[in-house]
């Protein structure tokens, strides 16, 4: 299933396991003390972003391309929704005719096709941004275990891409979650999102997994990128 799709169908049950990203979100518009009137998302999800910003604005656009995620977006007279891609450049030659006073983006551009492109494309709307990304030492104990590799950047490769591309400020912050069980853990990673849609293992292998794994905790690591003086 295509990711876009796979975020689509787990839509309406998001909000029950979206507990990181939420906590991603709410650290990522703390840092914003600008109060900024026009307002790009790439990723925008359901609204995280949007529900957390407590100042007055003049035009937020919001940008994803999972339709069941849209239509859960809040709307309003300064809310625009547009469905498509950020690895599509099509979308930003629309998003090229705005005039944003600020880009965001949480937990979404890790699953970049070509983050080095979109991080260009970024820096071509001439405006500050504030970012948040999860790395490969997000579930790393899963991998470990597991044998595999994530299909996540590590932070050590963004901190070096961003760099060419914004004069910017890099934190990375380790978060956290406790279950009570690992079949707890499994049905968090398939219906939150932070997968991507991608299937870790296949279904016997995933079973051997489950009873292997050696903790009743998932770790995540996340990097924030802020212009300065935001």
């Amino acid at each position: 299933m295509r990711v876009d799709q796979e975020f689509s169908r787990y839509a309406g049950a998001y909000s029950g396991y979206d507990m990181i990203q939420q906590q991603v979100a709410t650290r990522l518009i703390s840092h914003i003390t600008t109060k900024p009137k026009t307002i790009l998302d790439l990723g925008c999800g359901r609204g995280a972003i949007v529900e957390k910003i407590t100042w007055d604005y003049e035009h937020f656009v919001g940008v994803d391309f999972a339709p069941g995620m849209l239509e859960l977006h809040p709307k309003s007279k300064k809310i625009e929704c547009i469905y498509g891609s950020f690895d599509d450049d099509t979308v930003f030659t629309k998003l090229f005719e705005y005039d944003f006073d600020i880009v965001l983006s949480s937990s979404a551009l890790q699953w970049s096709r070509d983050i080095e492109h979109l991080f260009k494309q970024i820096a071509m709307l001439n405006a500050p941004i504030a970012l948040a990304i999860f790395t490969a030492n997000t579930f790393q104990t899963l991998h470990q275990t597991a044998k595999t590799t994530s299909p996540l950047r590590d932070k050590e490769s963004i901190y070096a891409l961003q760099k060419r591309y914004f004069d910017a400020e890099f934190e990375v912050v380790k978060y956290q979650l406790d279950f009570d069980n690992t079949q707890d853990i499994f049905r968090y990673i398939k219906k939150s999102g932070v997968s991507g849609g991608r299937n870790i293992l296949p279904y016997t292998k995933m079973k051997k997994l489950i009873r292997e794994y050696p903790t009743n905790s998932l770790e995540f690591e996340v990097v924030f990128i802020y212009s300065k003086g935001i």
